[in-house]
């Protein structure tokens, strides 16, 4: 045997490796470990961008079509006065409660009929391209394609009910 000492880069790298050979197996299991959770954080980002492209899709179909948007809310008014209506029938509400509970189903559903659905489009791609990124997903570069024509048009439309828009106003 040699009985020649190590020199301190020889016994560095001596260390290393008998270290790296008794602890193969935890090192291997902490790096697939965060490649995994990597792997599902960038999952959980795109479905969360797709999610939020999607719900801008809808808004930007109500504005195509004005008429689904109120049958939509007018759908979901008539459900939630249907669950309304079973409460009170069973005495689980009083009918006090039961009216003033269905004057604000009716407010509701007329706000959110009012509500503009190009402001909420824009929101929405907003959302996908500030809090989806990275990565770069499909539903991103499509988000911002379809930004500036929302907040064009969503413009456009508060400037025909007579308000004064400026840039930041609408960011």
């Amino acid at each position: 045997m040699n009985n020649k000492p190590l020199s301190e880069k020889e016994f560095k790298n001596n260390f290393f490796i008998s270290f790296v050979k008794r602890n193969l197996s935890t090192i291997i299991f902490v790096i697939i470990g965060i490649i995994l959770v990597y792997v599902a954080i960038y999952i959980d980002v795109i479905l969360r961008a797709r999610s939020a492209y999607l719900e801008a899709e809808k808004y930007m179909y109500w504005y195509r079509n004005p008429q689904k948007k109120v049958e939509y809310f007018e759908n979901k008014y008539e459900q939630e006065r249907k669950q309304l209506e079973k409460l009170f029938s069973k005495g689980k509400i009083s009918k006090e409660d039961y009216e003033l509970k269905l004057e604000l189903l009716e407010f509701k559903k007329q706000r959110q009929i009012e509500e503009s659905s190009l402001k909420y489009a824009y929101i929405w791609y907003k959302t996908v391209i500030d809090l989806f990124t990275p990565p770069e997903s499909k539903w991103v570069k499509l988000a911002r394609k379809k930004v500036s024509e929302a907040k064009e048009l969503w413009r456009k439309e508060l400037e025909s009910k007579g308000y004064k828009v400026e840039d930041y106003m609408i960011e």
